[in-house]
């Protein structure tokens, strides 16, 4: 009988997605937008992508580390997708949370939760799901940071908005058209647009 694998340490798991630790830039550049989120109070952030080429899940994780290193809170990373997951490769075979739940959990380093769905669900469970995460998370999290990739495929960006206290997008340097996200942030809900996140 073979041995069970071992858990994927906090790299492997970090690299499955393309993400390696240590750029200082990239870091003091997380570290910054962490400190303008916590002294803003701003609990749940939503980052939209400028084009479909922005991957967010990476950017998302670092300021989630960075939000952990400032604040010794606990955070949560949630990929909210539930259609089109971008984390799918850490959750897939996983069981899900609770019955009631499509999002399976990961911990990073103690403190920050990866909340992804193991498989791909109905369009109509996006946004009911994402409310039940936030709501259930409110006393355990005092972060929450949501990839909302693939809303505008569904046409529910604006409903899923609403459930952030704010609202980033994220552009590619030299390669996102200022045009874009310009008609992007017109569709934000009013009074919550945090700004642009240029990456890459």
């Amino acid at each position: 009988m073979s041995e069970p694998a071992a858990p994927a340490s906090d790299a492997e798991i970090l690299s499955s997605i393309g993400l390696t630790l240590g750029d200082g830039m990239v870091e003091a550049a997380a570290a910054q937008i962490a400190r303008r989120i916590h002294g803003g109070r701003i609990r749940v952030v939503g980052f939209v992508p400028g084009d479909d080429q922005v991957a967010i899940p990476p950017l998302i994780i670092q300021l989630g580390l960075a939000l952990c290193n400032l604040t010794g809170g606990t955070v949560a990373v949630v990929d909210a997708n539930v259609r089109y997951p971008g984390l799918g490769m850490l959750a897939h075979g996983q069981a899900t949370d609770t019955k009631e739940s499509v999002f399976t959990t990961r911990w990073l380093r103690g403190s920050l939760a990866l909340l992804s769905p193991p498989k791909v669900e109905r369009a109509g469970e996006v946004v009911p799901q994402l409310a039940r995460v936030l709501l259930e998370g409110a006393d355990l999290f005092a972060h929450v940071l949501v990839d909302l990739t693939g809303f505008e495929l569904l046409g529910e960006h604006a409903s899923a908005a609403a459930c952030m206290d704010a609202v980033a997008l994220v552009g590619r340097a030299h390669h996102t058209r200022e045009q874009e996200l310009i008609q992007l942030a017109d569709l934000m809900p009013h009074g919550r647009f945090l700004g642009v996140i240029l990456v890459g």
